[in-house]
């Protein structure tokens, strides 16, 4: 790592990804969920979104060419992330998205920083529990002057108690790593090699760890380069939420909910009696600590409100049935059996089985699903729907139901198609934009380079001609294994796809 960097990853590039939390659509609609009045945006909106800490900035390119009459401002500490984003941004001509190079802990006191327009939306996805106090206070100040009343701030953050079974881990893979004396995913995968060899050996702490047990595992499915910004940074520490909701309130801030829809519902998280004790408290600070002592969650996701206010229950209701929602899955792959904290729970045949046929046609207004005349075995309740689709990942908000992907967003698609797609990851996750669903919607690697040749061609045709595309040394096998799994990925992404406006 560089010295400049005071600890923090710089010697690398943070991965490019998609983090659906981070969009506004989304976020407004899981402060709905709490009670919580916003603003929702509408299709064309003229909203102001900052994200700090972006990282190579895809997910704030991806923001941008989805709505184009946002202004979209992306901060980094890294100037290679800055040089990469903007890059990007002028390969794919996106006009309103602005990247810019700064020290969180300084800048709001710089004069550059009277330019960053007052904010509707704020994202830090990560970056909390990764930087030094100082940076904290930065950031804090830097949102108690740039938050509009209203206005609606993400943190997500290694959380505590969750993360203290593994806390050991961390510390063990950064001390290794750096007395290899290489590059940071070098360090890293050093680091690991020891946790592991201790893990063999049955080392306490690792050993008789679940947390430290799961994280081994979940590690080897990412990449060295997402690790050493994960494990590496000098100043890392998950946080209890208490803490982060304290920090938050001097930039007047009020804690609101989750951003992980699903952990906005008690019943799906805590069985009865944990659900008991957490209504024995009135402080949101402890009812989260209670709810964090019972759940293993390693990272949280918040959202906090500017001045917070209450909505009634039928305007909240009013607001999330008219949201519209579309399938990323088939109907006939739709899993109606999902594994939660409080337990396997079942999403009954028939009232589900009935959305899920409907919206098998296409996209439709919550309002209208929960008007459906042969619903039966639920209450109409469009929070609830709303979670179940969105937050199990087999439907997204739809932003614009009338609109195609958009010009902007296959720009950026075929631009990130030539940046990101490889052969050697082709199961990669990155994202495609769309302006139907008003951001980026998560997919493969290979399912980024098929959309692309796709939109080329102006259709669907046999892929066997762009299987040389992506390896030319490929033996035949090779090449009709990869040909198979284009058409299998063609067949069960279609639905997707055509809810996205990309096909």
């Amino acid at each position: 790592m560089s010295g400049w960097g005071s600890g923090y990853v710089t010697d690398i590039a943070y991965r490019a990804g998609h983090y659906p939390h981070q969009s506004p659509w989304h976020l407004a609609a899981c402060c709905l969920m709490a009670g919580v009045a916003v603003d929702q945006p509408g299709p064309d909106t003229a909203l102001s979104y900052l994200e700090l800490g972006s990282g190579q900035g895809f997910g704030a390119l991806l923001l941008a060419a989805g709505n184009p009459t946002w202004q979209v401002t992306a901060i980094d500490f890294n100037p290679a992330h800055v040089a990469m984003a903007r890059r990007m941004a002028a390969d794919a001509g996106i006009a309103n998205a602005n990247f810019i190079e700064a020290d969180l802990a300084s800048l709001a006191e710089d004069a550059a920083f009277a330019a960053i327009p007052a904010a509707d939306v704020v994202s830090l996805h990560g970056v909390w529990s990764w930087v030094a106090q100082p940076v904290q206070a930065g950031i804090v100040r830097l949102l108690k002057a740039r938050v509009r009343p209203g206005g609606l701030v993400h943190v997500s953050y290694n959380a505590l108690p969750g993360w203290q079974g593994a806390v050991g881990l961390q510390r063990l893979v950064r001390q290794a790593g750096l007395r290899s004396g290489n590059r940071s995913d070098r360090q890293v995968a050093a680091g690991l090699e020891v946790a592991r060899a201790l893990h063999q050996a049955s080392a306490k702490h690792l050993r008789l760890s679940p947390v430290a047990n799961g994280m081994l595992e979940r590690f080897k499915t990412l990449g060295a380069d997402y690790l050493a910004h994960e494990l590496m940074n000098g100043a890392w520490h998950p946080c209890f939420h208490a803490d982060v909701a304290e920090a938050m309130s001097e930039a007047r801030l009020d804690w609101v909910g989750s951003a992980t829809m699903a952990e906005n519902f008690p019943e799906l998280m805590l069985d009865e009696a944990q659900r008991e004790i957490v209504a024995g408290f009135d402080d949101p600070a402890m009812r989260e600590l209670v709810k964090d002592m019972c759940l293993e969650r390693a990272l949280r996701s918040d959202i906090f409100v500017r001045g917070a206010a209450s909505i009634t229950s039928a305007a909240r209701d009013a607001a999330l049935s008219d949201l519209v929602v579309g399938l990323t899955v088939a109907p006939g792959a739709f899993a109606h059996e999902l594994d939660m904290p409080v337990g396997r729970i079942s999403m009954g045949e028939a009232f589900y089985g009935t959305v899920v046929r409907a919206l098998g046609d296409g996209p439709l207004r919550v309002g209208e699903l929960l008007s459906l005349p042969d619903l039966a075995g639920h209450g109409r309740n469009p929070a609830e729907l709303i979670a179940m689709l969105v937050g199990s990942s087999q439907a997204e908000l739809v932003a614009r139901p009338s609109a195609d992907a958009g010009e902007m967003a296959r720009r950026l698609n075929a631009v990130a198609a030539r940046r990101y797609v490889d052969i050697a990851q082709l199961d990669r996750g990155l994202a495609v934009g769309s302006a139907r669903l008003g951001g980026g919607m998560r997919c493969s690697a290979l399912e980024l380079f098929l959309l692309d040749r796709i939109a080329a061609v102006g259709g669907i045709i046999d892929p066997a001609p762009w299987v040389a595309e992506l390896g030319t040394n490929l033996s035949p096998q090779q090449s009709e294994a990869l040909r198979e799994l284009m058409i299998k990925l063609i067949q069960d992404r279609r639905h997707a796809w055509q809810t996205a406006g990309l096909v």
